[in-house]
């Protein structure tokens, strides 16, 4: 049970590892939305998902082991979260406690990258409430009023005021 214990231990530092990185291209992806470099953001976003791939890789490693931990404890490992196994551990005060010390760092972590890519989406929102407005600006341009011009005939003849011909439908 303690090597499990130990094997657990340290697959949570290695997920904390891959969130601490992932919270680095965060920022990073923080500022290329500011400047609006979309290559940048690209570049990111593709080294994001290798990273989310070992994140993924590290998940099932910690679900085996958790199950492997609730069958020696005869429990349901539905039931058997970090906090009850931590609590279960009176018995081994060293254990508990680099599990107890991990479990709060790993938290830690997931609270920052949370606040960071809340901030990123409210960032992604203002930006395509810009494109939304520059677009309906350009396309208002494009209606300007029919003048009063008539021909010999007493027709009007309708021509735009600063009107260009031509453009394209922002919103299908």
């Amino acid at each position: 049970m303690a090597s499990l214990v130990e094997n657990l231990i340290d697959v949570l530092n290695q997920e904390d590892s891959e969130y601490q990185k992932l919270i680095e291209l965060s920022s990073g992806k923080t500022q290329a939305i500011v400047e609006g470099d979309l290559v940048k953001l690209e570049q990111i976003t593709d080294d994001e998902q290798t990273v989310v791939d070992a994140i993924n890789g590290l998940e099932k490693n910690r679900e085996a082991t958790m199950l492997k931990i609730a069958k020696i404890l005869n429990t349901d490992v539905s039931g058997l979260k970090l906090k009850v196994l931590i609590s279960l551990l009176d018995k081994s005060p060293k254990e508990q406690q680099a599990l107890a010390k991990v479990h709060d760092k790993l938290h830690n972590t997931l609270h920052q990258m949370k606040l960071l890519n809340e901030r990123n989406e409210e960032l992604l929102n203002s930006a395509k409430e810009m494109v939304d407005f520059n677009l309906n600006l350009i396309q208002a341009m494009r209606k300007a009023p029919e003048t009063a011009n008539y021909d010999r005939g007493a027709y009007n003849t309708g021509s735009l005021i600063g009107g260009v011909s031509g453009g394209f439908d922002a919103k299908q």
